[in-house]
């Protein structure tokens, strides 16, 4: 792989129509295109990389924004039509396409701890699949256009349609309208991908890929009944209830099997439920998900995502993550468990008193690394920030028909027999939980036949760690690639 300061010299970048400055006025859509080679699922592969300005539409129909998207192209395909492209962002809103581009599927990835800049990713898919990454408006370096209001973007209905309106113009300008293509999208990503592919008279898929499955659940029962299956998995993990020789995927189904029987029968009764049986009940969760049964009882057997993060540890004077349950940091009086999110890490580790984090306070986080290594080793001319996650988009977002966009998602699966559908969990992701994906994609009607499903020992980016990158890059391989051109 041919990167800065790898002892290589970086690759040559043609770079079209560049202006210093993303602030001045845009006349022409950039573009940088370099050529490296690296190493992946055992192939030495030459590749392309172009990062490249998309206009989309504003409020009035004229350019109003730039999407930019980074893409990877491998370069010995004898007919790129029969080649797979993914398309591929995260979520938020207000999150650039940077986890699944640097920790996932990219053909760099982040440095280990203690070390800086990226390394090779020898798992990503690249050898059978290209890989576009897209990074919505007020994200990365994707900014409204001079004397635009950005805000326009920032609904889910707008938002998609500027995605998908990039999609369009890669695949023109690439010449790769035949290719397969599929797309994989992450955390509101995946809200995202479901509101694009249900438009399919304008742009159909072969595949969507789902990770972290955001489904809102409303109710007295289902919101509970789906957490405590993780709830049961970070119990386990962090030794507070007896795992007798069980891995984490048989507690985890157990605790599921238990959720969808015995739990939602009792949380359905309500207060006609007899107090023995209560009990009982308070008892087995107490089993599962490792607080006291006297807490559960005064919850009422409905244990929020709060009440289990601020209490499992409490003894220790910790608090657990959200976003992955093993993380932990000091107990804090008054905790959000949002923004001070310990695995989020936008609070720094440990920090205790002092205001509450807001939006306003954190602004765009800036991912230095990411930045530098689109401008200078893959040749794009920006003096703006990368925003790796932007708290000022996710505080003005207004969801709109967000909450609807999976059932959009299994008609255009019913329509499509030949369409498929990846999902992808992580056994430790309290923010989005396994099961609640799960059962939201079998409440809107996504045909089985269709559908695969992949459960890891990992938070709400699935694929952290080396064994769940690898095992998750192979996954998508196998999913993307029916036969591999």
């Amino acid at each position: 792989m041919i990167v800065a300061g790898s002892g290589v010299a970086p690759a040559m970048a043609q770079v079209v129509a560049a202006p210093a400055s993303t602030a001045s006025a845009l006349m022409a859509p950039r573009r940088s295109i370099t050529h490296h080679a690296g190493r992946f699922n055992g192939q030495a592969v030459a590749y392309t990389a172009t990062v490249a300005d998309n206009f989309v539409p504003g409020p009035d129909g004229r350019p109003g924004a730039s999407v930019i998207t980074i893409a990877y192209t491998r370069d010995d395909v004898a007919d790129p039509a029969i080649r797979p492209v993914i398309f591929a962002f995260n979520g938020g809103p207000g999150a650039s396409s940077s986890p699944l581009h640097i920790s996932a599927l990219g053909p760099m990835r982040k440095a280990p701890a203690g070390q800086s800049g990226l390394v090779d990713n020898p798992f990503s898919p690249l050898d059978a699949a290209d890989i576009v990454f897209i990074d919505p408006v007020g994200t990365g370096f994707s900014r409204a256009l001079p004397g635009v209001d950005d805000k326009y973007w920032y609904t889910g209905a707008t938002d998609a349609k500027a995605v998908q309106t990039a999609i369009l113009n890669w695949l023109k300008l690439n010449g790769r309208e035949a290719s397969p293509r599929y797309l994989a999208g992450e955390s509101y990503g995946t809200t995202r991908a479901a509101l694009i592919a249900a438009d399919a008279e304008t742009l159909s898929f072969d595949g969507v890929m789902l990770i972290a499955l955001v489904a809102p659940l409303t109710g007295r029962e289902m919101p509970f009944v789906a957490s405590l299956p993780t709830m049961a998995a970070g119990a386990w993990h962090h030794q507070r209830i007896e795992r007798a020789g069980r891995t984490v995927d048989q507690v985890y189904d157990q605790a599921l099997a238990f959720a969808r029987t015995d739990y939602v029968e009792a949380l359905i009764q309500g207060s006609s439920l007899p107090a023995a049986d209560r009990r009982r009940v308070a008892d087995q969760m107490s089993a599962l998900i490792g607080l006291p049964t006297d807490l559960i009882l005064a919850e009422n057997l409905r244990i929020s995502s709060n009440t289990w993060m601020f209490n499992l540890l409490k003894d220790q004077g910790l608090r657990t993550g959200l976003l992955d349950v093993r993380v932990t940091s000091p107990m804090e009086a008054g905790a959000l468990g949002a923004l001070d999110d310990p695995s989020l890490g936008v609070v720094p580790k440990g920090s205790v008193g002092g205001p509450a984090p807001t939006p306003a306070s954190i602004g765009p986080i800036v991912n230095q690394a990411l930045g530098d290594y689109v401008r200078d080793t893959l040749g794009f001319t920006t003096d703006e920030p990368y925003y790796s996650l932007n708290f000022l988009v996710n505080a003005a977002w207004s969801h709109g028909d967000s909450p609807q966009a999976m059932e959009g998602l299994a008609k255009t699966l019913q329509a499509r027999p030949d369409m498929r559908l990846f999902w992808a969990a992580g056994y430790y992701d309290l923010t989005t939980p396994a099961y609640a994906g799960r059962y939201v994609l079998d409440q809107v009607g996504v045909p089985a036949e269709q559908l695969t499903a992949a459960y890891f020992a990992g938070p709400h980016g699935v694929y952290d760690g080396e064994d769940n990158l690898a095992r998750f890059n192979s996954a998508v391989r196998s999913f993307a690639i029916r036969t591999t051109p």
